[in-house]
């Protein structure tokens, strides 16, 4: 659970840098609005290592729609094993309670949960790169041509957190 939890943190970190390297002008307004429909996506998952990294597995698209939902911040679901032996319905399980804390501190635990806005976005897949054995990568949401429990075809509609996501280059 925690390499989920640390893919995602990454994702957003790139993010985040990305964001930051835009040229002034019509482009960086765009991208402090946040996702628009018609957006190119992209979610990377794997690299890990500093010597030897891991292969990345990634997924492509573009945003066909969005919203906006307030979520209540539970705790994360407790699996009761380790990350590596997640069955695809454990890292389905783990996604559906995003965003979610590890563990609550001694004041939060004081404090009534609270809401937060989370983006929701539909991607039209258009291209993707997933690993077909436990030798080609760690079982994580990408796996033998799926995300999570879903199969990724081109056109099909796969819905998602926005902040597990990247923007990317149309062409490329």
């Amino acid at each position: 659970m925690r390499r989920a939890l640390a893919a995602i943190v990454a994702c957003l970190l790139a993010a985040s840098l990305c964001a930051d390297d835009d040229a002034p002008g019509t482009a960086s307004s765009a991208a402090s609005s946040g996702p628009q429909v018609g957006d190119c996506v992209i979610f990377r998952e794997g690299g890990a290592g500093r010597l030897l990294t891991a292969p990345t597995y990634w997924l492509k698209g573009s945003i066909a729609a969005l919203s906006r939902q307030r979520r209540q911040l539970d705790r994360c679901p407790h699996i009761g094993k380790p990350a590596s032996a997640f069955t695809p319905a454990d890292q389905a399980r783990l996604a559906a309670a995003m965003p979610c804390v590890e563990q609550p501190s001694a004041s939060a635990l004081a404090t009534p949960p609270r809401e937060v806005e989370v983006t929701r976005v539909q991607v039209a897949v258009a291209d993707w790169e997933t690993p077909w054995s436990h030798q080609h990568g760690t079982t994580g949401w990408l796996f033998r041509g799926r995300f999570l429990e879903q199969t990724l075809a081109k056109g099909a509609l796969i819905d998602m957190d926005a902040a597990w996501l990247e923007r990317c280059e149309a062409g490329r």
